[in-house]
């Protein structure tokens, strides 16, 4: 396993991280969600990211049992707050309020006295930046979190956030986590230059695109996939992105690896990259992913991928320079 730096900061985590989204008190049983987290860990996997909402709890306290059995200080552990865990009024969003006692709830339920990371689930509208800042960089001073982070805020809240710690002296995020996959390189529109310019670390979530660049839906969706829950997945699902990974197939297999390993190696080759965030149900999915981090791609094979991929993001033409 590689590891890399998250961001400017000093803390290293591993190329390929582990997931809990849609699997882990969810869809996977307790003890295969223990299968994988325990090989996950063994082939040197050292970040496990969750979420408070991730099955409504139920992700962390998986991922808790099992961290016991390890030492807290060799392992990486993130966790968000933002989305809704009740119908209170208050019990959502990224106040000062919900925040504070989301931090105490999370912990409780992973059962550790801190957590490496704490990410703001998603930009609030509704909450003062400031107010935001002050909370995360409060926790950070107390102890219960080392560092802040993002997960999928536009760029200009990313540089505002930066701007407004460093004139308060707060401390700013230092990692964002987008969803980022061959099929969706939005972030190397704006996203990517804001945190590379600020210092800012990206873990990135879906790096397979849920599946869809392992190849698996291409003959179809299997009633009862992951497919057929996700609403991110929808759009992925096109006669077109199944041919794309049908060739990319064909790449993979000229270097005997598979398509998703090409995905994940395709995603490391960008040094803007801390770690790639995968889920896995079975100790198999975590072997295979984990050793992507052991691949590097040739010019000439990125060249053929983005001949096949055919889809380098493009800005707004309103926002362009005619010439």
């Amino acid at each position: 396993m590689k590891y890399r730096n998250v961001g400017k900061t000093g803390l290293k985590i591993s190329d390929i991280s582990l997931g809990a989204w849609l699997t882990y008190g969810g869809t996977a049983e307790d003890e295969a969600s223990k299968a994988c987290i325990t090989k996950a860990i063994e082939l040197g996997v050292n970040f496990i990211d969750i979420a408070d909402v991730y099955a409504r709890g139920k992700a962390e306290t998986v991922v808790g049992k099992v961290i016991t059995d390890y030492d807290r200080k060799d392992l990486v552990i993130s966790s968000k707050v933002f989305w809704p865990m009740s119908d209170g009024i208050n019990d959502r969003g990224l106040s000062r309020k919900h925040i504070m006692e989301s931090i105490d709830r999370s912990l409780d339920r992973i059962g550790t006295d801190y957590l490496d990371i704490y990410f703001a689930h998603r930009f609030d509208r509704n909450t003062p930046l400031e107010e935001t800042i002050r909370a995360m960089s409060d926790l950070v001073d107390q102890g219960l979190i080392h560092y802040w982070g993002t997960s999928v805020w536009p760029a200009v809240q990313l540089e505002r956030a930066v701007w407004i710690a460093k004139d308060l002296g707060l401390h700013a995020p230092v990692v964002e986590q987008p969803r980022y996959n061959m099929l969706d390189r939005f972030i190397e529109l704006d996203v990517m230059e804001t945190t590379k310019r600020n210092g800012i670390g990206i873990v990135c979530w879906s790096p397979l695109a849920q599946g869809v660049l392992t190849g698996k839906y291409n003959d179809g969706v299997p009633e009862g996939s992951r497919a057929t829950t996700s609403k991110f997945i929808e759009r992925d699902l096109t006669e077109a992105n199944f041919d794309k990974v049908k060739q990319l197939h064909e790449i993979a297999s000229s270097k005997d690896i598979t398509v998703a390993q090409l995905a994940l190696a395709w995603i490391l080759r960008r040094d803007e990259m801390s770690s790639a965030i995968t889920g896995a149900t079975s100790p198999k999915h975590v072997t295979s992913n984990v050793e992507a981090s052991e691949i590097s791609l040739d010019s000439h094979t990125l060249e053929d991928i983005e001949k096949i991929l055919n889809n380098e993001p493009q800005g707004h033409p309103v926002y362009q320079a005619p010439w």
